[in-house]
Formats: structure tokens, sequence, C-alpha cells
């Protein structure tokens, strides 16, 4: 019975490190965990009035939501892989009390402490097998710490990259360059930096998915506002009379294209066209989508 209860806690532990995994180091990236999280509070933020100033926490909530969620499975998966074999397995310091205390209590502390590579000492494993166990809780625990760290300086650089696509879209949206203006090898440079933008940041939307429900700021900083634009331009690089404009354009239409599939693929779910996946892409994001 006691081995039984110790692998219960450690298919807890697995089912977290599982969501660690799919979530930071998968190709795709498809944590299940911290996708229900976000999806949860961005549709709990749509329900408020003051929508604007509460969809702004949901990112940096729902990170800080999904690594806490880790954080305690992994403890009390510990905790229970100890349990059934406190006291009788372990070590107590002379004059420490923690020997007298529940034996539950006295795992979940070992766990805390071990997780958190404290190294007390007070509590320490005496049978063989707790003793190469463990270290291996304090290894989880640098890798969770390590692999938080490193979630929030890839998520960041997305952002900026999504934002940097945003202002440029809405400062050429003040320009507003006709067809005319597009047609020659200025446009077409133009044209062919923006599709390069969009497709990075299509690839963000792949692999750092949690980028969706990060708020964008103001309407010129939003890509949701601004991303019709981009199709207006591609429109006009298409109908272009030189061939290398028209060429950009196709391609920029293209990198469009791929980013309303991802979109409507992992988020919005409307099937519909490119069009109208970019206008419930600025719709989720309380914004409207600009064209002109």
């Amino acid at each position: 019975m006691k081995w039984l209860v110790s692998l219960a806690g450690a298919g807890l532990v697995m089912v977290a490190l599982r969501d660690l995994f799919h979530t930071l180091w998968h190709p795709t990236r498809h944590g299940g965990l911290s996708r229900l999280v976000m999806t949860a509070l961005w549709r709990l933020a749509r329900h408020f009035r003051a929508r604007r100033r509460v969809v702004g926490l949901v990112g940096p909530l729902a990170m800080v939501t999904v690594v806490g969620i880790w954080a305690i499975t992994i403890i009390v998966g510990w905790a229970i892989i100890y349990w059934p074999h406190m006291p009788g397995a372990f070590s107590f310091t002379p004059g420490s009390q923690a020997a007298q205390q529940p034996p539950l209590l006295d795992a979940v502390y070992l766990s805390l402490v071990t997780v958190a590579t404290l190294g007390l000492g007070d509590i320490a494993p005496a049978e063989g097998w707790l003793r190469l166990v463990s270290p291996l809780e304090a290894l989880v625990g640098f890798a969770l710490l390590t692999a938080t760290v490193s979630w929030v300086l890839e998520i960041y650089p997305a952002l900026t990259r999504r934002r940097v696509l945003a202002i440029r879209l809405a400062l050429l949206q003040r320009s507003d360059p006709s067809v005319h203006q597009l047609d020659g090898t200025v446009g077409a440079t133009l044209l062919e930096s923006l599709a390069t933008e969009v497709a990075r940041v299509r690839i963000d939307f792949t692999q750092y998915a949690e980028a969706y429900y990060f708020h964008d700021g103001e309407d010129h900083s939003s890509l949701a506002a601004t991303i019709g634009y981009a199709v207006a331009l591609a429109q006009r690089g298409q109908a272009a009379r030189r061939p290398d404009v028209r060429l950009t354009g196709y391609v920029l239409a293209g990198a469009l294209e791929d980013l309303a599939t991802i979109l409507d693929q992992r988020f919005l779910h409307t099937g519909g066209t490119p069009m109208e996946v970019f206008t419930a892409y600025a719709a989720d994001h309380g914004r409207s989508l600009t064209q002109s």
C-alpha cells in the first residue's frame, strides 16, 4: 500500500513535468495547463466592463498562475512520495520536534524545503532509494526556476516584435501610400519587409501561443487593430504594374493568409476567410479592424 501511494505521488510529479515540457520546450508548445488557464482568464476578463484595464493583466497573471500550479503540484507530489515512509525511513536531528508532528505535515515540509533547495537538514532520508529520490526533487526545483525565467525572457521579445509591426503599420496608415507610390523599388522593399515581419509574428504565435493573451496597449500598438491595413497594402502591391512589386504583394498576402490560419486554428475557430479571421481577432481584443 505504501508503494501505491508513492507511485501516485510520482504520477502527479510526472503530470506537472509533462505539462511544463509541452509548454516551454516541445516544438509545437501545446501546454494543456497554460492554454487552459490563459483561455479561462481571457474569457473571464471579457465579461468585465473595464475590459481594457482588466485584460491587460491576463497574460502576466496567467503566467504566474501556471508557474504556481506547477510548483504546488510538484511539492504535493513529492510529499505524497515521502508520506507513507514517514517517519521510519527518515532521520531527524537531535532535539528536533519534527518527528512529533503529523507525518503528512513533515512530508510537505520536507518537500517544500527540498524543492526550494534550502537544505536545512533537520529531516533527512535514511533509506537508500529515498537518498537518491530526494536530490532529484532539488534538481526539479532548480529546473522549474530556470524554466520560469526562460519563459519570461522568451515571451516579451515576441510581444515586442508584434508591437513593432503594429506601430509600423499604424505609421504607414497615416501616410497611406497609394498604388502609384508603391509601384517602385521602394514599394517592393517595403512590402517584402512587411511580409518578413508578418512571418515572424506568425512563428511567434506558433511558438509562444501565450502571447495572444497579452494586451497590446493603445490602438496604434495593437496588431489586432492594424493588421487589416497590411491586407490593404498587399492588395495595392498586387495591383501595381512592376512585376517585383506585384510579387512582393502576393508574398505579403500569403504571409497574412498563413497568420490568419494560425490565429483561426489555435484561438478563434471561425473557419472563415483571412479578413473574417482578422475581424474576429480584432473583436476578441476589443478593437475595430481598420483597412484604410
